[in-house]
This record gives structure tokens, C-alpha cells and sequence, in this order.
């Protein structure tokens, strides 16, 4: 008797794919993230960097950015089958703004922005899984994991690549909170020092002032003091990585419950009084619309935790 065999999930194959006017200017990792969902960032990279990802016949590397027209060769990834179970479980977070080409949200503290570190998904990857039939959804900047606060997302290319030149050219304004050890003296400081990203023995991306970093700027007010501790304003007037984190640290003023910048036994006691996060909150934010150039101003409130240790310290500065 003859047996039939049946293959539910046969062998991928090479794919071209020819990019168009939405995906130009997306980086190629990117791009390739979101094409293969399901298929681990570390295979992708290493098809990239084997060369078995190509664009136009040739090689090129992971921060390649795509062109309207370009040819990208897809090498024969397996991807999920329909009927797999979703890698990614979608989640509705809370929406402060929303229009046909940007989103808005407030991010819970403790959650990425995205994947990768370490972490299998972030906040993007969630909002795509819950919205399957969004065409277009990318992270306009970036938020520290332990950050809470407005996250921008683009909805529109059009709309992504107006935000960022708008952030690389110091337009806009981003308002955080942050609680801080010590005593803060100044009514209003400027902070100008220059930012150097660095590698820890362990591999671990760190930030420090430093000749030979980039030009950053960070303007402290001060909010209110409680005893040994500070409540502050940081706007940024650039958008260095963990410019404020450092910024602050550097000068003697580290933010409660920062894991990489702050001191461990600052940590260690407000994780006692219920506190697990660090203090920094991107609560205002003051923009021209994207498309529209109409003026946004958008906030969102300081979490709870955060308002029950201000309370905490009231009582007890």
C-alpha cells in the first residue's frame, strides 16, 4: 500500500522583494524584522552579514538604507505558519494621541521599546501584533527600558521622516521628571557636556562625559526638594543615549533607581518602600505636527508609583 506523505510547511525559497515608496529609508535589519516576523533577529543578522541577504546583486551591511526601487534578496528563511502560535502577545497601551499618521502612547516603566538586549520584544513589536493590519508602524525615538512616558510612532513614512528631522535638528521640545539624590541648588542649569558611548568588559553599552563624545544639551530646572532628595525638570534639547541618566550622574545627582549610573544602596532602599523603577518620566511634549505643522502638546501623568514615593518623602524629608 502506498503511503502519501503530506508536508504542511514546505522549504522556504529564495524571495525578491522590490521595494517601494513606503519602505524607503528603512534600515535593512529593519525592514527584514518586520518582513520575517517570527524568525529570530540573530539568524537575520547573520544572513546580512554572510552576504545571503543581497540588495541590487550586492552586499551590504545591517545599517544599509533602503531605496524606492532597490531589489532585496531574500535568502530561504523558514517563517512561522499561519496556524503557529503568535511569538509576539499584542497589547493595547494607553493612547494619548492618535491620527491617521501617528500614534502616541504611554509607556508603562519596564517595558522596551523594541526588541533586541536581551529582550524578544518591545513595544513596537506588541503594537504590530495588536494592529496585523496597520501597513505601517516605526518607533520615531526611543525610551529606556525603565522610562515611562510619551513614546512617538509613526503611522506614514511621510510622517516618520519629518519626526526625525525634526529631532536631529533640535525642533520640538521633551519634558521629563526625575527624582534625584541630593540636594539640587539651581533654580535653572544648563548642562552641555559632550557624550561617549562605551563598551563594558561584559559588553554592555554604557554612556560618560567625555572630550570626545558628541555635543549634548540638557536644561535642569528645579520642581521641588525633599530633604536628601530632588524632584527635577530635564528638558532635552538633544537626544543623546541616556543623556539625562548621565548627564545628572556626572554632576553628582544620580536618579533614584538607575541600575547602570545610580548607587546601589539608594536602589536597594526605595525597592524597600515598594519603589522598583528608576524616577524618570517623559511627561510633556511640545511638537508640530508631523504632516500638518499644527502644534502639539501632549502630556501624560506621572505614574502611580511614582506620585505614592513623591507622597512617601513629603512625609518623611
Amino acid at each position: 500500500m502506498r503511503k502519501t506523505v503530506i508536508t504542511e510547511n514546505p522549504a522556504p525559497s529564495v524571495r525578491f522583494v522590490e521595494i517601494g515608496a513606503e519602505q524607503a529609508g528603512q534600515r535593512i535589519d529593519n525592514f527584514l524584522l518586520r518582513l520575517c516576523k517570527g524568525v529570530p533577529k540573530s539568524h537575520l543578522y547573520k544572513a546580512i552579514r554572510g552576504g545571503e541577504v543581497r540588495v541590487n546583486k550586492g552586499r551590504i551591511n545591517a545599517d544599509y538604507r533602503l531605496e524606492e526601487g532597490d531589489t532585496v534578496r531574500v535568502p530561504p528563511i523558514r517563517l512561522p505558519r499561519p496556524d503557529e502560535a503568535r511569538l509576539v502577545p499584542p497589547a493595547v497601551f494607553p493612547i494619548v494621541f492618535e491620527d491617521d499618521a501617528l500614534i502616541v502612547i504611554d509607556k508603562p516603566a519596564g517595558v522596551a521599546v523594541h526588541g533586541g538586549s536581551g529582550v524578544s520584544f518591545g513595544v513596537i513589536e506588541q503594537l504590530r501584533a495588536a494592529r496585523p493590519d496597520a501597513a505601517f508602524l516605526e518607533l520615531a525615538h526611543r525610551l529606556d527600558r525603565d522610562t515611562s512616558g510619551l513614546l512617538l510612532v509613526a503611522k506614514r513614512r511621510k510622517a516618520l521622516l519629518a519626526l526625525h528631522d525634526m529631532m536631529r535638528e533640535g525642533g520640538g521640545r521633551k519634558h521629563y521628571q526625575a527624582l534625584v539624590v541630593g540636594d539640587w541648588v539651581n533654580d535653572k542649569q544648563h548642562m552641555r557636556q559632550p557624550l561617549l558611548k562605551w563598551l563594558t568588559a561584559s559588553g554592555e553599552r554604557r554612556v560618560k562625559v567625555d572630550a570626545l563624545g558628541k555635543a549634548a544639551h540638557t536644561i535642569i530646572t528645579l520642581q521641588k526638594r525633599y530633604g536628601r532628595y530632588s524632584l527635577l525638570g530635564a528638558e532635552l534639547r538633544t537626544g543623546r543615549t541616556h543623556q539625562i541618566r548621565v548627564h545628572l550622574a556626572a554632576s553628582g545627582y544620580p536618579i533614584v533607581g538607575d541600575d547602570k549610573y545610580g548607587p546601589d544602596d539608594v536602589r536597594a532602599k526605595f525597592a524597600k518602600l515598594g519603589f522598583t523603577r528608576m524616577f524618570l518620566h517623559a511627561g510633556l511634549l511640545e511638537i508640530p505636527h508631523p504632516l500638518t505643522g499644527e502644534p502639539l502638546v501632549l502630556s501624560a501623568p506621572l505614574p502611580p508609583a511614582c506620585t505614592h514615593i513623591l507622597d512617601y518623602l513629603e512625609r518623611n524629608s
